[in-house]
């Protein structure tokens, strides 16, 4: 048998297995395998990186699919208007969905020990339950069962029902609630309303703290092509000004999205320095737009700036990031639900509310 597998659908997915393997002693490092999926980022050459660095096995890619690629299985995710015909076609969908990954799966998971899965909601979740392959779901960002609790939203109505039967393998529910989810392991218990079964608390910033000094250049070395240009950008700042960093989010359409962008530099950086550090998965060219501002290059988790000790700004400004783990600015301005309410409809952001 293999020793471990994460499955990365995200940076930030593949920050944390790193943090994890780094965790451990160098006599058990160099064993895990790294899995990217494709389904949703651009990975770019992080694989190569990855891989020479030492610290996995293997790194392969995944062409993991979603759902809309096998129309006859879309099929069965249409609302017949009858609770029971919805739920017998639930039961198909499930394992449809599953045996439908078999041919793009990279790796035989039977052959590992611990399989890490962030974000089972999506197909490989259907894809191990299809197989009964056990595993340890992780929670997909930090605190992200707090903010929006994905499990019972998208199961509301007779969630106690549907939980039974994913219990039994019939139909599929993410966030420890399948049946061959072993545990589930969140960052804080405290924050969960309602605890998933077999729910773990691993706290990140824990696993940050358990990273030796000697070691912590593997995550610049893995995530970032080269700070030096941001360095003398930030240095060539207004020393007068303040400097106050943007994060954006993948949120609603490209237009709309910059319109909140520029919001935000208008409401919350009166005579500031401002950088934008985009979301790994936002598309956005904001260096058009926002020629004023010093736009940070390349795609990597925002935690990795705390690797840089002469990194620092007086503020952050997230739009829906949970921006507990940054240690590089003095201030954390976290805008949220009332703030998204100006730009979509309030029930696309506010999930745990309609619980």
């Amino acid at each position: 048998m293999k020793d471990r597998i994460y499955v990365c659908h995200t940076f930030y997915h593949a920050y944390i297995s790193t943090v994890k393997e780094l965790n451990l002693p160098d006599h058990e490092r160099g064993s895990a395998t790294l899995v990217l999926s494709t389904m949703s980022n651009d990975f770019g050459s992080f694989r190569e990186k990855a891989l020479s660095s030492g610290l996995f096995e293997d790194v392969v890619m995944f062409e993991e699919k979603e759902d809309v690629f096998f129309p006859e299985i879309m099929k069965y995710h249409e609302d017949r208007k009858n609770g029971l015909l919805n739920l017998i076609q639930r039961m198909k969908y499930t394992k449809l969905l599953g045996k439908a990954q078999e041919p793009y799966v990279p790796v035989d998971f039977a052959e590992y020990k611990d399989i890490f899965v962030y974000c089972d909601s999506d197909p490989v979740g259907y894809y191990l339950n299809y197989r009964k392959i056990p595993y340890h779901a992780v929670e997909d960002g930090l605190d992200t069962i707090r903010y929006c609790d994905d499990a019972r939203f998208g199961n509301r109505g007779h969630f106690g029902l549907k939980a039974f039967l994913a219990k039994l393998g019939l139909i599929f529910i993410e966030n420890g609630y399948s049946r061959y989810c072993i545990d589930m392991e969140v960052n804080d218990l405290s924050g969960i309303r309602y605890l998933p079964p077999n729910c773990r608390e691993v706290p990140r910033k824990e696993l940050s703290l358990g990273i030796r000094d000697e070691d912590r250049h593997y995550l610049t070395d893995i995530f970032l092509d080269d700070p030096e240009p941001l360095l003398s950008a930030l240095r060539a700042a207004d020393p007068s000004k303040k400097k106050v960093m943007i994060l954006s989010d993948p949120v609603c359409d490209e237009e709309t999205r910059k319109r909140i962008m520029r919001d935000i530099v208008r409401e919350y950086t009166p005579d500031a320095s401002v950088l934008i550090k985009p979301h790994p998965r936002d598309k956005v060219d904001y260096t058009e737009d926002f020629s004023d501002c010093l736009i940070i290059k390349g795609r990597f988790p925002m935690e990795v700036l705390n690797e840089i000790p002469e990194f620092h700004v007086d503020t952050v400004v997230s739009i829906l990031t949970v921006v507990d783990a940054i240690e590089f600015a003095d201030r954390k301005i976290f805008l949220g639900p009332d703030f998204m309410d100006r730009y979509e409809d309030p029930r696309l952001h506010r999930q745990n509310e309609m619980i």
